[in-house]
């Protein structure tokens, strides 16, 4: 396997009779954006413009005044820390028979660390929308619900201790001190890890380190 084996699965994706949606998931610092990313601009190099979009499951967080409310501002990252309805929801109305005009989408913006509403759009062009997250193959809660809605789900696996220090070095990016980042992936991170990590034989696909190390950082 190789990224050109992957582009080429995705762009088959794309060729077919309705729209497809293609999950990415794996642990918290596996790679998932950076690959999503390079999917996203090989894709745009080969299809017409518009054909190919990107949902991140992380518009679906929840804000930090709905996690004070909960008592969840700790946990945050964690499966109930998100707004997995709305997610299924708009994973609904993105695989209509008749796509809308314009399908509107959340993303999560890192360096306020909360989700802008209405930030993505997808329009009826798009034969091919990429989506990625962490519980994409969950299966507890409303979780369950996401896998029929994705044609695909591929898993990435990186080395952990990769995984580990990119994840360490990102927390650091975004504001926290090296201690409290290594903490955090401690006592949140790695847990959530755990959780995701149990899914990876539900992928239909698992993309090996190989790959993963092999791609640009975004």
């Amino acid at each position: 396997m190789d990224l050109d084996s992957l582009v080429q699965r995705a762009t088959g994706l794309a060729a077919g009779p309705r729209r497809a949606v293609l999950g990415i998931t794996g642990s918290p610092g596996a790679g998932k954006s950076t690959l999503a990313a390079t999917l996203l601009a090989r894709l745009g190099a080969l299809l017409p413009d518009g054909a190919v979009a990107h949902v991140p499951m992380d518009g679906f967080h929840l804000a930090d005044v709905a996690l004070d409310r909960l008592g969840l501002r700790h946990a945050k990252g964690a499966p109930d820390t998100f707004d997995v309805g709305g997610y299924v929801a708009l994973l609904r109305r993105l695989r209509a028979a008749e796509p809308e005009e314009i399908a509107y989408a959340p993303m999560f913006e890192r360096d306020l660390e909360q989700p802008l509403a209405g930030a993505i759009a997808v329009p009826r062009a798009a034969r091919l929308v990429l989506t990625e997250g962490n519980y994409l193959l969950l299966t507890d809660g409303r979780w369950h619900e996401v896998r029929p809605l994705l044609d695909e789900v591929w898993f990435c696996d990186p080395a952990p201790d990769v995984r580990l220090a990119r994840l360490t070095a990102r927390h650091v990016e975004f504001g926290k001190e090296p201690q409290e980042a290594a903490a955090w992936v401690a006592a949140v991170d790695e847990p959530n890890a755990a959780l995701v990590q149990a899914t990876r034989g539900r992928a239909d696909l698992v993309v090996p380190p190989a790959v993963l190390e092999s791609l640009r950082p975004t």
